[in-house]
């Protein structure tokens, strides 16, 4: 009685600790900027009242799709947003399709870096006010290139939020599932856990 009682609150507590780390990570939620449109100066997209009609959390991801001949996604200062001046970048993505982790709360200025479009509108300022809950996933992210140098790796201010490629979100749950199915196979097998 005493081992399978054992065995069956080991795993417990491991189907438990697997369920709290899946709901951290399910609790950042991903938007695609300017939904539908994506991240464009055709049909006169309004990142203004886009922005203004989500609640931005930490931890979650916006995602900037675009035309990559046409467009790039710089994050700037409040001053560089309010003058689309894209000569002091803290990062730049130019793939298509970035997804950028929000890490910080408080505003996130993001501009399209050629020239004119900032001036017509293609800018986005993202205010984070909350925290989500916490994740216990590692941030695996690769650093974003900076604006120059024709898109040669650099590296991007600390303050800058994190870019993630498309299969970014899968890690985080990749890592969680790994470290639950080694708990829930210790358990199985019977090892004294409690």
């Amino acid at each position: 009685m005493g081992a399978a009682m054992r065995r069956g609150s080991a795993l417990a507590v491991a189907a438990l600790v697997a369920a709290v780390m899946w709901a951290g990570m399910a609790a950042a939620a991903v938007y695609e900027v300017g939904d539908k449109l994506g991240w464009t100066i055709m049909n006169n997209p309004d990142y203004v009242k886009w922005a203004g009609s989500k609640k931005f959390s930490v931890g979650d991801t916006i995602v900037f799709t675009y035309n990559k001949q046409f467009h790039n996604v710089i994050a700037v200062s409040k001053a560089d947003y309010k003058n689309c001046d894209v000569t002091k970048p803290t990062a730049t993505w130019s793939t298509g399709k970035d997804s950028v982790v929000l890490n910080t709360t408080g505003h996130h200025y993001f501009l399209c870096g050629f020239p004119g479009h900032c001036a017509i509108g293609q800018k986005v300022d993202v205010l984070v006010l909350s925290s989500a809950a916490p994740s216990m996933a590692p941030s695996m992210a690769p650093a974003p290139s900076t604006a120059g140098g024709g898109g040669s790796a650099g590296r991007a201010a600390a303050a800058a939020p994190s870019p993630h490629g498309n299969a970014a979100s899968t890690v985080g749950c990749s890592f969680a599932l790994t470290i639950a199915a080694s708990m829930l196979s210790v358990a199985a097998a019977g090892l004294n856990l409690l």
